[in-house]
């Protein structure tokens, strides 16, 4: 997300990868922090009973993600003794087994083994599990020393030839912990119906305490308290999330997909440097890269389809397949505006292999739907004749230029030769139902994916869009500091005026996304929190919005499914 708040800003473990660069120290007292130090940040973090707590436990949930036809990747973190503090390097190596079963009280077992949590792996544990059976309900649970972990339900994908008659995902993105409570999280595991959710980035953030939180407010403050740099700091700063209790809900329902965008690392990142980064004071950017995605990968049950990158493609039988993008680690720099370079060709948002394997995917794709994972927004943005009272908290929200510059640079906006190439690549294979499902910029809509938006809607559509609010990182009227929808009211219409591809657009609410797929349309159900401060907010249904399919264009529904 691009908010300008800088800082003064079978088993298998998952191991270190020595690839990776040890990351630099910010300064001495930073090194002193990430180690012996560490205890006392994180210990408010934890819930009370890991202060007495007898070792093993399992504080930090179990996890499973990424499904496939005949397996899934189960994950959890061990604790092994008290001072076994995340990103610490303490704590003795302990044997971890696993077991799933067809059944919740494991009569029915399938499948059990044993791995080694390390200090190397942060006492990380993955088991890739293979030789289940597709579309299957399964449960899981770790255990060490006597003790077991919470027990968890996971579910297998369809078959790669099955003719599936629906599919059902949660949608969600940007869940920060320092302005709210991650309510969103429990309200989709509460629907016991979800075959995986996606979770399209922002999943952590590195700010330090009060950089960016509600209207300013910290809800509950980020541990290590200072913006994360170092390997210890990013593992820190996830074991504390995977400590919320409606997101290890969410966790323990059903299977993650999950993709990073630019705060698990830093503020528009790119592939060299990212806004939040102060080269020299906070080391090297290829050692603050190589740090997050280390403890991405320990920390996230999670599938690499090349080393470092986190693209790659998940099927789910005849109905949907799922192109999931990474648009941080090969992307040029962000650009200003006003002197063409969002144009430039030589500059790129997927890189050229990451592009290629794109449209060779959806081209040579046999199923009904084409889902593409997409961290920021494809469909083009416009401003409007805004008043200036919202122009510039607008601007803010989106990364742009304060002076009304109607673009966004960190989105596909300022990488216009990519997003043209692709787009003409749909239309001139005949590319149908293809599907970009979207998070980062704190608000909902639904769009056609024009190709020539100046001419639209006289011109083609070559796609269509589903971009899912916030779970609870600022939106338009926490900047303005209004009450809710306030600013949608008059924001809204002006957008779409301007914008004549967009369908729906809410700027004000935070919540989460509920799509639903048959072989006749695909359909995104949008719903809407009480409030993100509170822990026990409620959620209500908002709008929905369908694509048909062979049509390419978004419609309303007036009920969700």
């Amino acid at each position: 997300m691009t908010s300008r708040h800088r800082s003064s800003e079978s088993a298998v473990s998952a191991t270190a990868d020595p690839g990776f660069p040890s990351p630099r120290r910010r300064t001495v007292v930073r090194a002193a922090a990430a180690t012996a130090v560490l205890a006392g940040p994180l210990a408010a973090a934890l819930p009370a009973r890991a202060a007495t707590a007898q070792a093993p436990a399992f504080l930090h949930g179990v996890a499973s993600g990424d499904p496939l036809p005949d397996g899934v990747l189960l994950w959890t973190r061990v604790t092994p003794v008290p001072e076994a503090i995340p990103g610490s390097g303490l704590g003795p190596d302990t044997e971890v087994s696993w077991t799933v079963a067809r059944d919740r009280a494991f009569t029915d077992v399938v499948a059990k083994g044993s791995t080694l949590a390390t200090a190397a792996s942060d006492h990380t544990v993955k088991a890739d599990i293979r030789g289940l059976r597709p579309a299957t309900d399964y449960w899981f649970r770790f255990s060490a020393d006597g003790t077991d972990s919470p027990v968890a339900r996971t579910r297998t994908a369809p078959a790669a030839d099955a003719a599936v008659t629906g599919l059902r995902f949660g949608v969600v993105s940007c869940a920060n912990w320092e302005a709210g409570h991650f309510a969103a999280y429990r309200h989709l595991a509460a629907r016991g119906d979800l075959d995986a959710w996606l979770h399209l980035g922002d999943y952590v953030y590195e700010y330090g305490t009060g950089e960016y939180s509600a209207r300013g407010e910290v809800v509950r403050p980020h541990t290590p308290a200072h913006e994360i740099v170092t390997l210890a700091d990013y593992r820190l700063r996830h074991a504390t999330y995977k400590t919320d209790p409606d997101l290890q809900a969410l966790h323990a329902k059903a299977p993650v997909v999950a993709i990073w965008d630019d705060h698990e690392f830093a503020n528009d990142t790119w592939s060299g440097g990212a806004e939040n980064h102060t080269e020299g004071a906070e080391g090297t950017w290829a050692a603050r890269q190589a740090a997050a995605k280390q403890a991405y990968f320990e920390w996230m049950p999670v599938r690499p389809a090349l080393a470092g990158t986190t693209y790659r493609r998940l099927r789910f039988g005849k109905l949907a397949d799922l192109s999931l993008l990474d648009l941080r680690s090969f992307r040029s720099q962000q650009v200003s505006l006003g002197d063409g370079e969002v144009d430039d060709p030589d500059r790129t948002l997927t890189g050229r292999a990451q592009l290629d394997w794109l449209k060779a995917g959806l081209t040579a794709s046999d199923t009904t739907w084409r889902l593409v994972g997409t961290p920021v927004m494809i469909s083009p943005f416009a401003l409007g004749s805004l008043p200036a009272s919202l122009l510039k908290p607008l601007a803010k929200l989106l990364g742009l230029p304060q002076e009304g510059i109607a673009l966004n640079t960190d989105q596909w906006d300022g990488y216009t030769d990519d997003r043209r190439e692709l787009l003409a690549h749909l239309r001139a294979n005949a590319v149908r139902n293809t599907v970009f499902l979207t998070g980062d910029v704190h608000m909902a809509w639904a769009n056609d994916v024009p190709v020539n938006a100046g001419t639209y809607p006289l011109s083609a559509s070559a796609a269509t869009e589903f971009v899912v609010t916030s779970v609870t990182s600022d939106n338009l009227d926490d900047i303005v500091k209004v009450p809710e929808g306030t600013v949608s009211a008059l924001a809204a219409p002006l957008i779409r005026a301007a914008n004549r591809h967009v369908h729906w657009v809410d700027t004000d609410r935070h919540g989460y996304g509920v799509l639903d797929i048959t072989a006749e349309r695909a359909q995104m159900d949008y719903y809407v929190l009480s409030d993100r401060t509170a822990a026990d907010a409620t959620s209500e249904w908002a709008r929905s919005y369908r694509t048909r399919s062979g049509t390419q264009k978004v419609e309303r529904v007036h009920d969700p499914v």
